[in-house]
């Protein structure tokens, strides 16, 4: 028996990414709040990376290419992981939009803004590593064990066309990571 095409270890891997940006906006909401971390451009950074590459980029290959295909094969629409997923999804983005508020807010001189920035990240913090856990561990593996084999190749070249869409946009935020990551260490 030959051994199906993976479609769901590109995701895991972009993960890895996000998760890292999660750790950053994490440690830096920690800091802000004890008066030890000032860079607002950083959480619009964070909101950019967010918006471009955990949703654009990631996000879409999830929404457009293997939910679609899970429930093409037999997942229901609603009431099911995919319809719990999709929400998480636009639960994230209302977080994002709030601190995107508040640290633009922030830069332009607004006092009062942390409240609003560490609230929101924290609930986006908490919303995505949940979500990633359930995706990694439930949705994911169940996606290889319940997708035939017809519609895999499709979906791998689906991905690759997505990705084709942003050309250097993955090594951009990788790049973006890793310099505040740098600026932490430091």
């Amino acid at each position: 028996m030959t051994k199906n095409i993976d479609v769901t270890q590109v995701m895991v891997e972009e993960h890895k990414l996000i998760l890292r940006m999660i750790a950053l906006l994490e440690n830096n909401v920690e800091k802000m709040e004890a008066g030890r971390f000032r860079d607002w451009r950083f959480f619009l950074d964070a909101v950019d990376f967010i918006r471009n590459y955990a949703d654009r980029f990631h996000h879409a290959k999830e929404e457009d290419v293997l939910f679609k295909a899970l429930v093409e094969n037999g997942m229901p629409q609603d009431n099911s992981p995919v319809a719990a997923m999709l929400l998480a999804h636009d639960q994230g983005r209302a977080h994002v939009r709030a601190m995107e508020e508040g640290a633009q807010k922030a830069l332009d001189g607004e006092p009062g803004q942390i409240a609003l920035i560490a609230e929101n990240a924290r609930g986006y913090i908490a919303l995505l590593r949940d979500h990633i856990d359930k995706e990694d561990n439930i949705l994911y593996p169940l996606a290889e064990r319940v997708l035939p084999e017809a519609p895999r190749a499709a979906m791998v070249e689906a991905y690759r066309r997505a990705e084709a869409q942003t050309p250097g946009l993955e090594e951009k935020y990788r790049q973006l990571v890793e310099k505040y990551e740098q600026q932490a260490a430091a």
